[in-house]
């Protein structure tokens, strides 16, 4: 926890007096263009990858940057897309996968989640990838994590609040992997509409 607060110290003398103009308009608005789902992986900092200035990205991380699809009742996922979309009127939504991810990894490999049985619970949110992804081969990993942003991305377009901005065009979903090793991003699926959003930039 010291490397925490040695850090905070670091942002508060010598970060923070840079961009103190940025945080005093961030202060009283909060604009963000870009909903930002990614992997809870600690490799994968969005706003490094985007290089994304504070109050940019309204990001949300999930194990395995899984998207439930729409459900009634109270969530936290469906939620937050719900407050981008509808609330601050994002116009651009990126699922982003990454190589070497533990989620995907797991159910590739099969391994015995009996010890995590809400893990193993909210993987089941892949069951679709993974079954598309059964005769793979070696490079079942890979092509795991590619097919799982896909997925994402449907169940994200059967959330009420997206549907809706899409049909008005207002909306662009995206699908992106990140390579750790590269650092290189590569676009996945088709665009879905009009609108674009970032571009990926690559190694």
């Amino acid at each position: 926890m010291q490397d925490l607060s040695d850090g905070v110290a670091r942002f508060r003398h010598e970060v923070f007096p840079a961009k103190a103009e940025l945080f005093a308009r961030l202060a009283g608005t909060h604009r963000p263009t870009t909903l930002f789902i990614g992997c809870s992986d600690a490799r994968v900092v969005p706003e490094l990858i985007t290089q994304s200035e504070p109050g940019e990205l309204f990001v949300v991380r999930t194990a395995g940057n899984l998207v439930p699809a729409y459900a009634p009742g109270p969530d936290g996922v469906t939620a937050s897309i719900e407050y981008a979309v509808a609330v601050l009127g994002v116009t651009g939504i990126v699922v982003c996968g990454h190589s070497a991810c533990g989620a995907m990894t797991a159910l590739a490999e099969g391994t015995d989640l009996g010890a995590a049985p809400s893990v193993a619970g909210w993987l089941r949110h892949a069951d679709a990838s993974v079954a598309r992804t059964a005769g793979a081969g070696p490079d079942r990993v890979s092509a795991l994590v590619r097919e799982n942003v896909r997925a994402q991305l449907a169940n994200l377009a059967t959330h009420p609040s997206v549907a809706r901005a899409q049909a008005a065009g207002t909306l662009t979903l995206r699908g992106w992997v990140y390579d750790i090793r590269s650092g290189a991003v590569a676009e996945i699926g088709p665009v879905a509409d009009r609108r674009a959003a970032p571009t990926p930039r690559t190694a």
